[in-house]
């Protein structure tokens, strides 16, 4: 599997080392706190206080804050000015506009709402950087997961960078037959016909390719599969996804209680 069909990034740190399905369950130990646990700053803090710091043990902040701005800061952003200005309710107004409303209660919702959002795709972002699909595809197998789920599983992590690196080969060959995607804006828009065409077509003939390549692998095969690549899961994972699991239930726990 090549690396560019990944955001993987292969560095040498105790983020990397942990067991793929270690990594997949700090995702969930991360996502459901900051949705569930009831407190205001509980996103704020696992944002600052855990993923921030995970990027710096994983090696890869200088990769993740890039992500960050190219990507979830927008996303963020965007869900933050909706919501503050078009969430109704709230009596103490801070500023007012034609009909667009500011008020101090649906800012204080907006921002623990794109709080919320900055750590989940914080989360997925760190799991992609620091495992490689195939470690994850091979733990998975190994543990009974039957292929063909384990194989939807890999293609769906696989989808944005093999988009990414079809559609930069797709740019270089239009560039080279002297289509314009530098200049204006409008001929920036306009070039893009003939670049989303080839992109659609050749994905959906690397659907049948993928197919044919899970018939060839003997993925629907009753039989026992082996692996050439045996991953470790070593008592350090073993208690860390023990200790999130218990993370997790107090969190949905602390929902019911508070509620």
């Amino acid at each position: 599997m090549h690396e560019r069909l990944s955001f993987y990034i292969k560095r040498d740190s105790p983020l990397h080392r942990l067991n793929p399905l270690t990594k997949l369950t700090l995702i969930f130990g991360l996502i459901l706190p900051a949705f569930l646990v009831p407190f205001y700053w509980t996103p704020h803090l696992l944002l600052i206080v855990v993923v921030f710091p995970l990027a710096f043990l994983g090696r890869v902040q200088r990769e993740y804050f890039a992500a960050s701005a190219r990507l979830i800061l927008p996303v963020a952003g965007f869900l933050f000015v909706m919501q503050a200005l078009f969430i109704p309710g709230g009596e103490t107004v801070l500023a007012k506009a034609w009909f667009l409303t500011l008020t101090k209660e649906s800012l204080m919702f907006a921002f623990a709402n794109a709080m919320r959002i900055m750590v989940m795709v914080s989360s997925f972002t760190l799991f992609m950087l620091t495992t490689h699909p195939s470690e994850l595809m091979s733990d998975l197998t190994q543990r009974g997961l039957p292929g063909q789920f384990a194989y939807v599983i890999i293609a769906t992590l696989q989808i944005i960078p093999q988009m990414q690196a079809k559609a930069n080969t797709i740019i270089a060959a239009q560039r080279s037959r002297g289509l314009d995607t530098e200049s204006s804006f409008a001929r920036r828009i306009r070039a893009l016909v003939p670049l989303v065409g080839p992109l659609v077509f050749g994905s959906l003939v690397e659907v049948e390719e993928r197919a044919i390549a899970i018939e060839a692998r003997g993925f629907t095969s009753s039989r026992p599969k082996t692996s050439l690549r045996e991953i470790v899961d070593r008592p350090l994972d073993k208690g860390l996804r023990w200790f999130l699991l218990f993370v997790m239930l107090a969190a949905l726990l602390s929902r019911i209680w508070f509620s």
